[in-house]
This record gives structure tokens, sequence and C-alpha cells, in this order.
């Protein structure tokens, strides 16, 4: 009897995409990552449909578009009836199971008008963004706010505090023994007070093998999303990666004082962003950025023990191993910090895919060049589950021709990203109304364009300036690529898939069937000869 097919869907969060061995950094120690990307495809040109943390995820778990779902920010509730992933596996006796962050916020009102109670197992399913959840936990936890089961471990442990994850797991210690608040950038250089395996990356590799071990019983296969908190700030990391990298290990910054010169305005009021601001500063990258890399090779450490875990239980052979991040981080590159716009660092992330199918051993250990969006492993996974992909609900594409070496000769040609600033200062700064603060990305491949509602757009040439210190959008010689980009943006505004209610199957049989006239509903017909004869084109069609 054939085993199950499951899905493990690694995701980090704020992790670069060149902040990995595997993909070009020097100095940053990622062996077993590395390792996984021999196994599988790593994907150069990957990019997020929103460079923040929620929206991002809701593209990721519904498989569609920020403007299609709905969720623009941290916290807004992904309505009441939006498909996700969830709802589509679980029609193909999939579990979907979560154990770390998700990001998603209940459509509590869009409950309570429908009458189901947030504890019923409907509720939790529409609550939990259609997720199992086995151990959820998003990872910031200030006093004040709902707290973790991850306190009551720390606590069983011994490291006792009235906000356990902050005081132990996020905060370090000076030379007197007194604490420094990890959420300070100043600190980041200190180790955190945890010992590393009692520390929140190790801590939810467990509670994943846990559920792994305990599935084996159950029989049913899974799709589970291990969504690890870290290199996201608070930028403190646990002995022995703590004091493992230091400022000679760093990249150069990439940054050039033209930037700052009469820059785009959306990008000026980001620049004047206090965590830009002080992540531009020689010396808070000097404390954020080798904790940074090692929280990343902590991440690595737990993929050897990931990977250790699943071949013993001989679950390699039939699982797909996905890795991959929700955005980037500037880290002081374009004298920004976090993420928002739409700079490499920011928008592309790392994404391997291990396929155990024989039919992928022949990309084993490549790299391709395809423009790929985060939308893709939804219909990936439904597709890998042998199910049929609801095109008219999943925006994205199924990945398994690519990882079988197939080259769609219609593969995409541009890929989409949007960020909407109402929630920030920046709306403020550049006094735009509440609909006007929109951003949209179109990249494919070398040129990429920034629309930006009331403003000039912004355009980069990423093949004569990969880093792009240069915005072209107000260049004459660069007129005629924008009118292209902006008709491919115009396009494909214009055609969203919302006939999430209908399939498209149905749609077309409704024509070319004739089923109004079938049902008798005869509009426009002028008599008996010309309704005998369209009854008698049906009949044509129905013996072809």
């Amino acid at each position: 009897m054939a085993r199950a097919k499951n899905v493990l869907w690694i995701m980090c969060d704020q992790l670069r995409y060149d902040y990995l061995g595997c993909t070009g950094h020097p100095t940053l120690k990622t062996p077993n990552i590395d390792a996984m990307a021999k196994r599988g495809v790593l994907f150069s040109k990957a990019y997020v449909q929103s460079p923040i943390c929620g929206p991002s995820r809701m593209s990721f778990y519904t498989g569609r578009y920020m403007r299609s779902h709905g969720s623009h920010w941290n916290g807004w509730p992904l309505r009441v009836g939006e498909p996700t992933l969830g709802d589509h596996l679980k029609k193909l006796g999939v579990r979907y199971v979560l154990v770390g962050k998700t990001h998603m916020a209940p459509d509590l009102e869009g409950m309570k008008a429908l009458g189901i109670p947030p504890e019923s197992m409907i509720g939790v399913h529409v609550a939990e963004c259609g997720f199992e959840p086995y151990e959820r936990d998003d990872g910031l936890h200030p006093t004040g706010r709902p707290r973790p089961k991850y306190d009551e471990y720390l606590r069983q442990q011994g490291f006792d505090a009235p906000n356990p994850w902050e005081h132990w797991a996020n905060s370090g210690a000076a030379e007197d023994g007194s604490l420094q608040n990890g959420w300070l950038l100043v600190h980041a250089d200190k180790a955190a007070r945890v010992p590393d395996e009692h520390s929140e990356t190790p801590y939810m590799t467990r509670r994943a093998m846990d559920f792994i071990g305990e599935a084996e019983t159950d029989g049913r296969p899974w799709c589970l999303h291990l969504s690890y908190i870290k290199p996201h700030w608070p930028y403190i990391a646990p002995e022995p990666y703590a004091s493992m990298y230091s400022t000679s290990d760093m990249i150069p910054v990439i940054r050039s004082e033209r930037e700052r010169q009469n820059p785009h305005p959306v990008f000026g009021a980001y620049m004047d962003m206090r965590y830009s601001r002080n992540m531009a500063r020689d010396d808070a990258r000097e404390k954020v950025i080798p904790t940074y890399m090692g929280l990343i090779t902590q991440i690595d450490a737990q993929m050897g023990v990931l990977m250790k875990f699943l071949e013993e239980r001989d679950l390699l052979d039939t699982t797909m191993i996905v890795f991959t991040s929700d955005h980037g981080d500037y880290l002081g590159d374009h004298w920004m910090g976090e993420k928002d716009l739409f700079h490499e660092q920011s928008a592309k992330i790392p994404l391997i895919i291990i396929d155990p199918s024989k039919e992928a051993d022949a990309t084993r250990g490549t790299r391709n060049d395809a423009l790929v969006e985060a939308i893709d492993l939804a219909p990936t996974f439904v597709d890998y589950f042998g199910g049929k992909v609801p095109g008219h609900i999943l925006e994205g594409r199924s990945l398994l021709p690519l990882l079988r070496g197939e080259s769609p000769p219609d593969w995409r040609k541009v890929a989409f990203s949007e960020y909407d600033y109402v929630m920030q200062d920046v709306r403020l700064k550049l006094n735009q109304p509440i609909e006007r603060c929109r951003l949209f990305m179109v990249f494919d491949g070398r040129w990429k364009y920034i629309h930006a509602s009331g403003f000039l757009p912004m355009l980069y040439d990423l093949e004569t300036d990969p880093e792009e210190f240069l915005d072209r959008g107000d260049d004459p010689e660069c007129a005629g690529v924008i009118a292209r980009l902006q008709a491919e943006l115009f396009d494909w505004a214009l055609h969203p898939n919302d006939h999430i209610t209908t399939p498209r199957e149905k749609i077309a049989a409704y024509a070319d069937n004739q089923l109004q006239v079938k049902g008798g509903i005869l509009i426009g017909v002028w008599d008996e000869a010309e309704l005998a004869s369209i009854k008698d084109g049906i009949a044509q069609r129905a013996k072809l």
C-alpha cells in the first residue's frame, strides 16, 4: 500500500534571499540549508505579494494577491468566506497543520454576523486561516498581550519571570547581571539569557517533531507549516550564535549617497522613518547584523535536526520540503530598516523546494531563474497531493512542472507585489488620502516598475544597475518601458480571479451547451423555425 504524501512547509520570518550560503553569502554558515538546496531546486527570482508580514502571509495562505484577499496590513482580518489553502486541502483529505507564526487575525464581526461561535470547529477553522493549530505562536509577546505556551515551557525549565518570553528569551544581561531589553537595537550584541536548547527556534522544531510523531499513528496525509519567529526582531540570539559572527563577517552595505539626493517622495519618507534612521547608522548595523547572521545559523542547525528526524522515520521519500521566508530585511541597505518597499532586500525571498518524486530527480541541485510568486505554493501543494487546482480561486501557478524539468511556454512574464502604507506615518508625511496609499510593483526580470498613487513612478534597471541605486522613473528615455509595464499592471488590475463561487468549467458549459435554451428560457427567439435550428445545433454538439 502506497504511503501517504506529506508536505513540510518551513517559513522563516524576515530572512533575506542573500543571507544563505547557497544564495551567495560569503561568510554565513548554513550547511544544512545548502544541503537542502542540493537535494531540490533553488528558485532565484521568487517574490512576495507584499513586503510585510500579514499581507504577505495571507497571500501565501490563500494563494491570492493582496488586492483579492483584502488583508492589507498586520492585524487586518481575513474576511469570513475567503478561501484558504486549508479549505482546498481539506477536500483532498489532507490535514493542514500549524506550528509557529501566521499573523492571522480573525474576522470576529463577520463570524458574529453569520452566527459562528469562534470556539466551534468551524470557528477555529475560520479564525486560524484554515489551519489546525497544533501550536500557534506569532512571536511577539510584550507584557499585556495574551501569553504563549512557550511562557509555560520556560517556567517549567526554571526561567521564571513576569514575562519569560521577553525577560529570558529576548533580553540580554549586562556585565553586572542587570537585564538589558532585547527590543533595543543597542543590546543586539548581547547573548540572550536563555540557553540555545530552550530558545524559540529549537523549541518550535521540537513541537513540529511532536506533531509528525503523533501523525504517524493517524495515517492521514498532512501539510505542516513550521513557521519560525526568527531572524525577525528582537535581534538577540543565545550562545553560541550570539558571538559566532563579528563585523568582519558582514557584507558591505548596499547604498549610495545618490539615493538621498532628491529621492522619490515615498522612498524619502521611508528613509526618514525612525527604524530607517537608526538602521542606517553604522554602529547599529554592526550590532544587529552579526546577531541576525547568528539567528540564521541557529535555524540552519535546526534544519539538520529536522532532516535527521525525517530520515530516521523514512519520511524523506514521501515528503515535499519547502524552505522560504515571508519577506526580507533592509538591514541598513538603501538607508532603510525593516522591509516595506520593493528593493531586492525586501521583496525577494529564498525559496528551496525538494520534490521527492522520481520525476524531479533530473533537477536536483539546480537553480531555476523563472519568475515565481509566493502565491504559487498553494497550487503546488494541491497539485502535489493529486488535486485539481481551482484556477478560478487560486491566482498562482503550480511549480511542479518547473520542479520536474519542464519549461512551460506560457510561464509568467512579470511578477506583481503590492503595498498599502495607510497605517504608517508615511501617509501623514505625504498628506495622502487613505484610499491613495497604494504601491504596486511590476517586475519583468530586468525592469522593476513601481506605481505610486499620486506620484511619479519609480523604475530600476537591474541589468545595468543591479544594486537599484538609480531611479529612472522620470527618465524620458525609459518612457517606452514605463508604458509597457503600466499596461501589464492595468491588465492585471482589470482581471482578478474573482469568480470564486463559480468554476470556469461551469461558466464555459453554460454557453457552450446552450443551457439557457435547454432550460426553456427562450430570450429573443423569433419563431419555431429558429428554435428548431438552435435545438438542432445543440444536438449536433452533443454528438461531438
